[in-house]
Order: structure tokens, then sequence, then C-alpha cells
């Protein structure tokens, strides 16, 4: 009688989603959880919370010393300082979702996207951009969370950040009054690629392209 051999186990996918301080990729990812299967890994940060920000759901809100505790024991998959502030994706909780055959879903800053796609350049990445820079000021100023100068620093860095595209496999982007689209849109990425199907042609007509990366 011929063995049969156990079905290798799922292999969980990486997805990374980032973009520049007011792209509004908050807001997706809280629409976009209730509609896909994913384990979301929450980024940790020394920044104070923003107004209607919840710890946990956002960010894993910590003080610096016990930021720096964790990178110092390499409990952290990658980190950086932006904006005068650390922040810092969880190692642990990445290595549990692959380990159960889960889809891991992250949301880091550009920088940090850099340093995820050396550590697992097979993850797919997935730029939220505002339809302008225009667009982007007028939400950082609704928001009031910035000073003028921190504003100026940030619209420099997001200038920066929407010219340096090149490692994201899709961009989409996220205009004022088309929150809903976006959605959409980042929802049918990571729905077609997790049910394996092998081409993007089905999502074309959303509006988003994938990048020269892929």
């Amino acid at each position: 009688m011929s063995s049969v051999e156990p079905p290798a186990p799922r292999r969980g996918q990486v997805f990374v989603i980032s973009g520049p301080s007011g792209d509004g990729k908050d807001t997706v990812i809280e629409q976009l959880l209730p509609q896909i299967d994913v384990d979301q890994v929450v980024t940790m940060t020394t920044r104070s919370p923003r107004e209607g920000e919840i710890d946990g759901a956002h960010y894993r809100f910590v003080t610096p010393e016990t930021f720096a505790a964790l990178r110092a024991s390499n409990q952290l998959l990658e980190y950086a300082q932006v904006h005068g502030n650390w922040y810092g994706v969880p190692a642990d909780g990445v290595r549990a979702s692959l380990a159960r055959g889960r889809n891991v879903l992250i949301k880091v800053d550009p920088q940090g996207a850099h340093h995820i796609k050396w550590l697992l350049p097979t993850a797919t990445f997935i730029f939220i951009r505002p339809a302008s820079l225009a667009e982007l000021r007028t939400r950082l100023q609704g928001r009031g969370s910035e000073t003028p100068d921190e504003m100026a620093v940030r619209l420099q860095t997001a200038e920066h950040d929407l010219a340096d595209v090149a490692l994201y496999d899709y961009i989409v982007e996220n205009a004022d009054g088309a929150l809903a689209l976006a959605v959409e849109r980042v929802r049918h990425i990571i729905v077609t690629l997790t049910e394996g199907r092998k081409t993007m042609t089905m999502g074309m007509h959303y509006g988003y392209e994938p990048s020269a990366t892929r």
C-alpha cells in the first residue's frame, strides 16, 4: 500500500502598507480589516497618541525605555527614528502568525518599508499616496498636531517619499472623497494574491498600477 504524504503546511504572506504621514493609511486599514482575513501586527512607537488613536489598534504606545529594551534584545523586526520618535515592528507577532500559516499585515513609514524589504524581499509592498502634496498639506493642517516647523519637515519628507516608490509592488491613491475606492483597491490586491491568482488584471479598472519592480 502506497503512503500519502501529508500536504505541506500553508505559508502565510506578508503585506506591508506604507506611505507618507497624512496619507490616510490608518483609516484605509481600519476599514479594510473587517473585509480580509489577516493578522495585523501593530507597530510600536514612543510618540504620544493623537486624538482618536487607540493603543493596540493604531499603534502600541510605549515609553522610550521600553522601546530601547526591546531594541537591545532584538525583539523588533525593524525600527527607525522618524520625526524625533521611535517606531518598530514586533518580531514575535510576525513570526507567530507566519508559523500558523496566517497572512500578516504590517503598517510602517517608508523608512521602515525599506528595512523590511531587505529583511523580507518576498513580501508585497503597497504604497498609499494622496492625490497631491497640496491635498496632503490640507490634511496635516486639519489634524492640528504639528507646529509650522514640524509641518514643513513632514511635507519635505513626504515629497521625497512620493518620489521614491521603486520598491513598492502597488501604488494606491487615496484621494479626498474617495476613501471607499482606496479601501477596495487594497482589498482587491490582498484577496487576489492570497487566493493564488497569478495576475492582477482583474483590478486594473480600479485605477492603480503595479510598480515597475514587479
